[in-house]
């Protein structure tokens, strides 16, 4: 058996080593954006998939060069903002964003860093759209501000191929002088309603007094077998003393027949 050259040994190991560095293996939610001498170019060779992945993708050695790019739904927190509403209101407001890449080339090619470029876009549409509303609006309708801030966004991010699915404004820091205000505010409007109701309640009774005193009035021993009533509640609460209410009708023939004597 005859020795193998030294330089073989040194061939064969080199070009192992650039087979093995030619090879790239994809994730499911993976894909790849191959360069070939500069150029928007596909794999030499993907097993498993379609395109530039999922699956083992083979490279040319020396000439294809590749990005890989992410498809699951990436979670960004949109750090605190400094916001003046239109009713002239200082706020510090954060938000988080949803969003995808659906097309991986777009986001390699068309933008320098798509995670920084959506980062920063979110940072200035949050800021311009809620200087465009009042404060009420903002703590009345907080989905309405998020739709509008999704479709901005989403509208924007196109060109770089990735899609944003959702926008939520996460939680809003009021001053302290307008978080009195508007507990001050709160109170008065709490007891603006009780008196509104307290009034409608005795309004409501006063209609019923109405009611019944006209019923009374129309059946005279309705009043009598009032007065009875009355009397018997007084009775069962075992008091030493019972006053015995008596109808005006009763004197009346008394103070006719008086009447009559002076004349």
């Amino acid at each position: 058996m005859q020795n193998i050259p030294l330089i073989t040994v040194i061939v064969a190991i080199a070009l192992f080593m650039i087979l093995i560095s030619s090879i790239r293996i994809l994730r499911e939610y993976e894909r790849g954006v191959i360069f070939r001498f500069g150029r928007l170019a596909r794999a030499f060779l993907n097993l498993g998939g379609t395109g530039n992945g999922p699956g083992l993708v083979i490279l040319i050695p020396f000439i294809d060069r590749m990005v890989t790019v992410s498809l699951r739904t990436i979670v960004m927190d949109v750090p605190s903002q400094d916001v003046i509403t239109k009713d002239n209101v200082s706020l510090k407001v954060n938000a988080v964003v949803y969003f995808r890449v659906v097309n991986p080339e777009k986001a390699i090619i068309e933008v320098e860093n798509y995670l920084f470029a959506t980062s920063q876009l979110s940072q200035t549409t949050l800021r311009s759209v809620l200087g465009q509303s009042e404060l009420d609006d903002l703590l009345a309708e907080r989905d309405k501000i998020n739709l509008q801030l999704q479709r901005i966004i989403d509208h924007q991010t196109e060109p770089w191929g990735i899609k944003v699915s959702n926008v939520e404004v996460k939680h809003i820091d009021l001053p302290q002088e307008m978080q009195r205000a508007m507990a001050k505010q709160a109170e008065a409007e709490r007891e603006r309603r009780s008196k509104v109701i307290a009034a409608e309640g005795e309004f409501q009774a006063s209609q019923r007094l109405s009611d019944a005193a006209k019923v009374l009035s129309e059946q005279p021993s309705a009043l009598t077998l009032r007065y009875l009533q009355t009397l018997r509640e007084i009775a069962t609460e075992n008091n030493s003393t019972t006053i015995f209410p008596i109808p005006i009708d009763f004197l009346k023939p008394f103070l006719l027949q008086q009447s009559e004597q002076k004349k």
